[in-house]
């Protein structure tokens, strides 16, 4: 069942290029949701007795369990997520409604997760659920514009710590040889390269592929792997957008 609450913001993170990380804190506690679940944000006040108002949706990048705190990734793009970039301040309040989506990575399936800049927030409470022996395994591709711009590498390294079959792949299109993230992993020029990752999968006809990025990214990756062979249902794409 979906819930409306108000919620307090705690943070702002920018990223650059107009990239951000904004935490809320709930006036009560949350309802249950899953990972790969979204959640709509309205910056304008709600009330019960009227219409929701305007609101955007965004995957929810904590994990179920934390009582009130939840976290989301934006990028500015379009009338909404400028609002956003002007109006949201630390102690302001906004209104979310939530939980909303069913792209939830379920099933015994190696899975290959493939996250295009703040598409990445779609995966992060999974990963930070992911239990350390799966007996699945587990890689993630992840790409952004830049390398100051690919996000949440503090939890992809510790998940690669505890989960024996967790590994991660990191592109940006204008990485430099040697490039590394901020917790030492290296980083390949260029965009997201399915054949790059496809070579690092033992089974690459038997993985569930999840996509979660900007639109002409998600159109892109999916044609590359329907080229590959890969039948539709084993392909996902978080296309709430």
């Amino acid at each position: 069942m979906t819930r409306k609450l108000a919620c307090r913001v705690d943070s702002i993170a920018a990223h650059g290029e107009r990239v951000y990380t904004v935490r809320l804190r709930a006036e009560r506690p949350l309802p249950s949701f899953r990972a790969g679940q979204f959640l709509h944000l309205a910056l304008d006040p709600y009330d019960p007795s009227g219409f929701w108002p305007d609101s955007r949706a965004f995957s929810i990048a904590s994990a179920s369990g934390h009582d009130t705190a939840l976290e989301l990734c934006y990028s500015v793009k379009g009338r909404f997520t400028s609002r956003m970039e002007r109006e949201l301040a630390v102690g302001g309040t906004v209104w979310v409604k939530l939980p909303y989506g069913d792209f939830v990575i379920e099933g015994q399936d190696d899975v290959v997760l493939l996250a295009g800049g703040t598409g990445i927030s779609a995966f992060t409470a999974y990963l930070e659920q992911l239990p350390p022996h799966a007996s699945s395994s587990v890689v993630l591709a992840y790409g952004a514009r830049a390398a100051s711009l690919l996000l949440y590498t503090d939890l992809i390294r510790r998940t690669a710590l505890h989960a024996r079959r967790f590994q991660a792949l990191f592109f940006a299109e204008s990485a430099e040889p040697g490039d590394r993230t901020s917790d030492g992993a290296p980083i390949e020029s260029g965009r997201l390269n399915v054949n790059a990752v496809w070579q690092r999968l033992p089974r690459p006809r038997e993985a569930a592929y999840y996509i979660s990025g900007p639109p002409a990214m998600l159109e892109a990756v999916s044609a590359e792997l329907r080229a590959m062979g890969l039948a539709a249902e084993a392909i996902h794409t978080d296309a709430w957008e």
